[in-house]
C-alpha cells in the first residue's frame, strides 16, 4: 500500500468509527471539567492585565530580550484563548468564529490590551502577529478556492447568477447611501459596501446541516450563489483598492492611469485563471508520478507554494489583492480528481490553516479593534448599518433568486441564508485596515466590525425561522457536518 492509499484508508477508517453519545450526566460533568482550563486562563489574563503578574523583563532589560521568547508566549495565549472562546461559542449554539472574535476583542485594547503587557514588552509583537494573520487570510482563501465546484453553478444557474450579482450590488449601493451622509469620502463608503457585500456560506451551511435542509433546492442555491458572491466580492475589493491607489474619482488626471490599472488587473485575473485551471492540475499530476518529489508531504508543499506564488503575483504583477491570487490557485486545484492527492492537499492545508494561522487571524482582528473608544452617539449609525446589512442581502439575493425562478418563500430563504458576513467580511475589513482605507479608530470601522459580529449571531435563528415547516432531508454534507475544515463556522 503506497502513501496515498494509506491516507484514504486511514480517513475511511475514521469515518466508520461509531459516534458515541454521552449521557446527560456525562455531558454536564464533562463540560464543567472542560471549563476549568478556560476559567484558569481567564483568571490569569485578568491578573496579567491588571499588573499583578510580574513581568519577566522591564525597563532597559527588555531591549535585550530574544524576540522569539515573548512571541512564543503571545502565540500560545492567542491560540489557547481562541480555542477556549470557540468551544464556549459552540456550546452556546453559536459559530466558533464568533467566540474567536470576542476573545480577540477581550485580548485587545478594549479590555486586556495584551500586546502592552510588561512581560511582552521590548519587541514589536504587533507587526509579527499581523504577518501571521495575513498568512492565515491567504490560506483561508486558498482553502475556500479548494472547495469550489463549478459544476454546481449549472444546477441552479439562473438563481445563482441573479442572486449572486444582486447580492453584491445591492449591499454596496445601500451601504454607500448610508455612509456618505455621515461625512465619509466615496472610497471608504464603497469599501464599507464591499465589506458588507461578502457572505460567509459556512455559517448558514452549518445551520442547514443541523436542521437537515442542506440538500434542498435552497441549500444547493446557497452554495452556488455564495460562490459567485465571494468571487464578485473579491474582485470588488481589488477594484476598490485600485480606485484608492489611483486617487478615486476625485482626480481626473488619474483616469488614464486608472484605466491601465484596471486592464492590468483584468488581464492578470484571466491569465492567472487559465494558468491555474490548465496548468496546476497537470503540474501536480507530474509531481505525483515522481516519488522523490511527492513523498514526505511533497504534494501539500507544492500546493502551498502555488498559493504563495499566486498570492505574490497577484500583488506584484496584477495589482490585485494577494487573497485573489490564492483563491485562484485554490480554484485551479479544486478540479483535481477526488483521489489521494486531492484529499492530502485538503487535509494538510486545512490543518495548517485552521490549527495555527486562521485562529491567529480572527483573534488579530479583535486585537486591532478598540471598542472602548466607540462613542455612544455613533450607535444610531451602527444600527442603521446593521439594518441595511440585513435588508440589502435579503432583498438583493432574494429578489435575484425570484428572478431566477424560485417562488417567494424559497427566495426569502436564500436571502436570509446570505445575511451572515463571518470570516469573508473579516478578511475584507482587515484589508481595508492594512491598506489605510479604513481607520481602526474610526466610527465606520468599529461599526462595520460590530455589524459583522451581529449578523453572525443573528443568522442562525433567522435561518431556523424561515425554514420552519419545510420537509427535512435525510443526508448531509459530511465535511461540514463533522467540522473537517476546523469548524470555522
Amino acid at each position: 500500500m503506497d502513501y496515498n492509499e494509506w491516507i484514504i484508508s486511514f480517513q475511511m477508517q475514521g469515518e466508520r468509527q461509531p459516534l458515541l453519545r454521552p449521557t446527560k450526566n456525562q455531558k454536564s460533568g464533562g463540560f464543567r471539567g472542560r471549563l476549568v482550563i478556560p476559567a484558569l486562563l481567564i483568571g490569569w489574563l485578568l491578573l496579567q492585565s491588571t499588573g499583578l503578574v510580574s513581568a519577566a523583563t522591564t525597563g532597559d532589560g527588555a531591549a535585550a530580550v530574544n524576540p522569539f521568547i515573548p512571541l512564543m508566549l503571545a502565540l500560545g495565549v492567542i491560540l489557547l484563548a481562541s480555542r477556549a472562546g470557540g468551544a464556549i461559542a459552540r456550546r452556546l449554539g453559536q459559530p466558533r468564529v464568533l467566540g474567536q472574535l470576542i476573545v480577540g476583542v477581550l485580548l485587545g485594547p478594549t479590555v486586556l490590551d495584551m500586546l502592552h503587557w510588561g512581560i511582552l514588552q521590548g519587541v514589536d509583537l504587533q507587526h509579527t502577529i499581523k504577518e501571521f494573520a495575513e498568512l492565515g487570510v491567504l490560506l483561508l482563501m486558498f482553502n475556500i478556492g479548494l472547495e469550489v465546484h463549478l459544476s454546481e453553478l449549472a444546477k441552479v444557474g439562473k438563481v445563482a447568477v441573479f442572486a449572486g450579482v444582486l447580492g453584491v450590488v445591492v449591499p454596496v449601493a445601500f451601504t454607500a447611501v448610508v455612509v456618505l451622509p455621515y461625512g465619509y469620502d466615496m472610497i471608504p463608503a464603497l469599501f464599507a459596501g464591499v465589506t458588507l457585500a461578502a457572505t460567509s456560506v459556512s455559517i448558514s451551511a452549518q445551520v442547514l446541516l443541523e436542521l437537515g435542509y442542506m440538500h434542498t433546492k435552497e441549500g444547493n442555491a446557497l452554495l452556488a450563489t455564495a460562490l459567485i458572491d465571494d468571487v464578485l466580492a473579491i474582485l470588488a475589493v481589488s477594484l476598490t483598492l485600485v480606485l484608492a491607489g489611483a486617487g478615486g474619482s476625485q482626480d481626473e488626471a488619474d483616469y488614464g492611469q486608472l484605466l491601465v490599472i484596471i486592464i492590468q488587473m483584468a488581464g492578470y485575473i484571466i491569465v492567472a485563471f487559465l494558468l491555474a485551471w490548465y496548468g496546476l492540475p497537470r503540474i501536480m499530476t507530474w509531481i505525483q508520478k515522481r516519488p522523490q518529489l511527492s513523498t514526505a508531504y511533497g504534494i501539500p508543499i507544492f500546493a502551498l507554494v502555488s498559493a504563495l506564488l499566486f498570492g505574490w503575483s497577484a500583488e506584484y504583477i496584477g495589482g490585485v489583492a494577494a487573497i485573489t491570487g490564492a483563491f485562484i490557485a485554490g480554484v485551479g486545484l479544486s478540479q483535481l480528481p477526488a483521489t489521494g492527492m486531492k484529499h492530502e492537499i485538503e487535509q494538510s492545508m486545512s490543518q495548517l490553516a485552521y490549527v495555527f494561522l486562521v485562529p491567529i487571524f480572527f483573534v488579530d482582528v479583535g486585537l486591532e479593534t478598540d471598542l472602548s473608544v466607540f462613542p455612544l452617539d455613533a450607535l444610531p449609525f451602527m444600527l442603521l448599518l446593521l439594518l441595511m446589512a440585513v435588508l440589502s442581502k435579503v432583498l438583493g439575493a432574494g429578489f435575484g433568486a425570484r428572478m431566477g425562478g424560485f417562488d417567494l418563500r424559497e427566495s426569502l430563504r436564500v436571502g436570509v441564508c446570505m445575511v451572515s458576513r463571518g470570516e469573508v467580511g473579516l478578511i475584507i475589513i482587515s484589508i481595508g485596515l492594512s491598506s489605510g482605507i479604513l481607520d481602526g479608530g474610526s466610527e465606520l470601522y468599529a461599526s462595520l466590525f460590530m455589524v459583522i459580529l451581529l449578523t453572525t449571531v443573528f443568522t442562525p435563528p433567522m435561518v431556523r425561522w424561515v425554514f420552519q415547516g419545510k420537509q427535512r432531508t435525510k443526508s448531509s454534507h459530511p465535511a461540514l457536518a463533522t467540522g473537517a475544515r476546523g469548524e470555522t463556522s
